[in-house]
């Protein structure tokens, strides 16, 4: 593999696997069908669009909006991970903008 594409291949993750290493979905397989039932929706360049093939890219960045426990969470993307790692390590990945306003006391 030339470092061209080592370094591409480092910089997107498919978002099943994503979504599975953030612990979004418990496993991998409701990740799977959650994206492929079209039910997430990807920001990147300013752009969105409902992604339902698990193969997709997501980067560091992008936004992903879902349903989750009867609403629905915005949350960008701040790292990728190689391995499902602990809780903590899990929520060092994404960040919820919604939170970050009604932690400071400002509104959007």
């Amino acid at each position: 593999m030339s470092a061209a594409r080592e370094t591409q291949a480092d910089e997107a993750q498919r978002i099943d696997l994503w979504l599975w290493h953030a612990r979004i979905f418990k496993t991998r397989t409701l990740a799977t069908a959650m994206v492929a039932k079209g039910r997430i929706r990807l920001t990147a360049n300013g752009l969105t669009r409902r992604v339902s093939k698990p193969s997709a890219l997501v980067r560091a960045g992008d936004t992903l909006t879902l349903p989750r426990n009867g609403s629905i969470v915005c949350l960008t993307i701040l790292a990728l991970a190689r391995r499902r790692g602990t809780a903590t390590q899990a929520q060092a990945l994404y960040s919820l903008p919604d939170r970050e306003h009604t932690d400071t006391g400002t509104s959007p």
